[in-house]
């Protein structure tokens, strides 16, 4: 019913939600004036600007509420005040075109002497859960058997010790939203670009497109460097849960 309310927005996430392969879409009651298509941290916002789907509690602690227009941001602000910081994320061109898989495939080899790559499955959907900074590789996705399913990743390794990852943050029918993450101490390296390069080239071979949005200026660089184009800057707001007076 609110597919309407997002026309024209192409992103994975909100495919995904309306296509009831993950996450939720909210509206309000008594009519379908406003939607929020919710997955993962982010909270997609559409149609007529409306207080409830801002304040509304979606049982996460922490979100990113992505506003359409001016109109949802002056609310947001409104309504949450200094709860809400504004950050500015990078839009990435869907370009179908834009992939060379030999410059691709060139990242690939630039692994460090002693790190291999694999693809996310079994185990290591556990391994990837078990540290903060890998954990949105595979959060999204309730069990190792509905990653199996549809999610799709690949990861860096020295021995046994995860390095860095890329993988499926969100899955549509026909396309993924693409998670790249770097254990901090190994930034640097082009691990990064390893893994991205691998899971791009995977997704052609599949027929899936490798959608792409940087949440900073390194993201959005690193995109450039795999081959995509930088479409222009946009604002959301971080938002924490909550936790009342202490």
């Amino acid at each position: 019913m609110a597919a309407f309310l997002f026309s024209g927005r192409r992103e994975v996430m909100i495919d995904a939600c309306l296509q009831g392969m993950m996450g939720c879409v909210y509206g309000t009651a008594g009519g379908m004036d406003s939607a929020a298509a919710v997955l993962g941290d982010f909270c997609f916002l559409a149609g007529k600007p409306e207080e409830r789907l801002i304040a509304w509690d979606y049982g996460r602690q922490y979100l990113l509420l992505a506003p359409p227009d001016a109109a949802w941001r002056e609310l947001i602000k409104k309504v949450l005040g200094d709860r809400a910081r504004e950050h500015t994320r990078y839009a990435i061109k869907k370009e179908g075109d834009c992939f060379d898989p030999g410059r691709l495939r060139a990242l690939v080899e630039t692994l460090p002497a002693g790190i291999t790559l694999s693809r996310i499955h079994g185990e290591l959907y556990g391994k990837c859960l078990k540290e903060e900074w890998s954990r949105d590789l595979v959060s999204c996705f309730p069990s190792c058997e509905a990653y199996e399913a549809m999610g799709l990743g690949v990861a860096a390794f020295r021995g046994n010790e995860l390095l860095a990852g890329a993988s499926s943050y969100a899955r549509s029918r026909d396309a993924i939203e693409i998670e790249i993450d770097t254990r901090e101490d190994m930034r640097n390296r082009d691990l990064a670009s390893a893994c991205g390069a691998a899971l791009i080239l995977e997704c052609l071979e599949r027929g899936l497109y490798p959608s792409w949005d940087a949440h900073t200026e390194i993201s959005a660089a690193l995109a450039e460097k795999l081959g995509y184009h930088v479409s222009h800057p946009y604002v959301v707001y971080e938002v924490e849960a909550d936790k009342g007076p202490v």
